[in-house]
């Protein structure tokens, strides 16, 4: 215990680096779901603290998105606790309704993240049962002391940007990742090759057809493209309100037949489905089902071509592992994104080395020694909001008991006072 109160001190100097005690969780990444579980901590009477490296919130929705961007599932399946969105709102909000949203919840909760601090590290001390955080802002080192850690800088992180034969040594045209693409506009008329072929590969590949771009989609393995919607209804939603009731390969079947009946035959577009199912293709990679938005119209019209894996890029053209070569102008890598938690967190029983919790959900949001985790169950933003009410109830209930036993021994020293007197 001397340890911990020699660190309680609220700021002290060694080694040039400020030292801060957290009387409370420290939450790295402002994101939703740090948002979410500061809100919910909120809510419990609990004080946080909120680090993040970029300069605004939701920095991955704010910066790193494209122009076009909606979210792909109905509302009330991505509002986080104790907030809905507004009324007023579509079904599928746009990406400037979403960041709105969550600048107003950040208000409406009185969160205010400590941004431009990048964690370095974060380590707990086994001598004095607390976790230790390092992180630095414009040269300035800092470490925060608390007991509780929360990890919330989500599933994507950092992008992925894959070794392709040539791409770096030899091509001479444009290549950015999907993260760095905002419009189609910039590449109107030019031959682009989108690699990926997942949600974001997808839509990147609509957004350039839609600028009359000549548009390639490489595919390289298998993919399950499902409709939005299914007779007016979210086929999530569909998919959610089965599995209450059915098991998960008879939610799949249904699924997938469903989707033959709004979609057709895909097979003949280069575009072959799994052997396993969709959800439980979920469940057991956490690979995400494609929802359509109108892509598949234009592969079906030829505006959109699908290409095989490549072998190498050249100068000016790429070669394809069946032997046709393309002429290109330009690459977007839909490579998608990681988790970048095994760079920073010296914690090795909870997280993978992929930066996923080991324990499967709904018990992957809590470790030991007060270290949590949220948005790491690949389930989205219903994912990360239930972790943010778990986690703030655990930590709230042992808050608000160690508060009643401070005050009761506050109590008994001040009868002692007085009997004394």
């Amino acid at each position: 215990m001397e340890n911990m109160f020699r660190l309680m001190a609220s700021e002290e100097y060694f080694s040039d680096r400020r030292c801060i005690w957290i009387n409370g969780p420290v939450i790295v990444g402002a994101g939703p779901s740090g948002l979410a579980t500061a809100a919910c901590l909120r809510d419990q009477g609990v004080p946080f603290v909120v680090v993040e490296r970029s300069d605004c919130i939701a920095s991955l929705w704010q910066n790193r998105t494209y122009d076009r961007l909606k979210l792909h599932l109905p509302k009330k399946f991505c509002q986080l606790p104790k907030m809905p969105f507004p009324d007023h709102y579509p079904e599928y909000p746009t990406k400037r309704q979403f960041i709105d949203y969550l600048e107003s919840y950040a208000n409406r909760f009185e969160i205010k993240p400590e941004f431009n601090k990048s964690v370095e590290s974060a380590r707990f001390d086994e001598t004095s049962g607390l976790w230790r955080v390092k992180t630095t802002s414009e040269g300035e080192e800092m470490e925060y002391i608390c007991r509780w850690l929360v990890v919330a800088t989500g599933e994507n992180a950092e992008r992925v940007v894959p070794e392709i034969n040539g791409l770096k040594t030899e091509f001479d045209g444009e290549v950015v990742h999907a993260c760095e693409y905002k419009s189609g506009e910039k590449f109107r008329g030019k031959r682009v090759l989108v690699v990926g072929c997942g949600n974001s590969g997808m839509e990147v590949s609509l957004d350039l057809a839609n600028h009359n771009a000549i548009t390639s989609m490489v595919v390289r393995s298998s993919v399950h493209v499902l409709p939005r919607e299914i007779m007016g209804k979210s086929t999530f939603g569909i998919s959610v309100m089965m599995m209450k009731w059915l098991p998960l390969w008879l939610v799949d079947k249904l699924l997938l037949i469903l989707s033959w009946l709004v979609l057709g035959s895909l097979s003949k577009y280069g575009l072959k489905r799994p052997d396993i199912g969709p959800m439980e293709l979920k469940s057991m990679t956490g690979k995400t089902p494609v929802l359509d938005i109108g892509a598949l119209e234009k592969i079906k019209s030829g505006d959109v071509e699908i290409v095989p894996a490549i072998k190498r890029f050249s100068r000016y053209n790429v070669e394809l592992v069946d032997g046709q070569r393309l002429d290109i102008d330009a690459v977007v890598l839909a490579t998608g994104y990681r988790s970048n938690v095994p760079s920073w967190l010296q914690e090795s029983e909870f997280f993978s080395k992929n930066g996923f919790s080991k324990s499967p959900f709904p018990n992957a949001w809590k470790g030991k020694s007060g270290l949590y985790a949220a948005g790491f169950t690949r389930k989205g933003l219903v994912g990360a909001s239930a972790d943010a009410v778990n986690i703030a109830q655990d930590i709230g209930n042992v808050w608000r008991e160690e508060t009643k036993r401070q005050k009761m021994r506050r109590n008994v020293g001040h009868r002692r006072c007085i009997s004394v007197a």
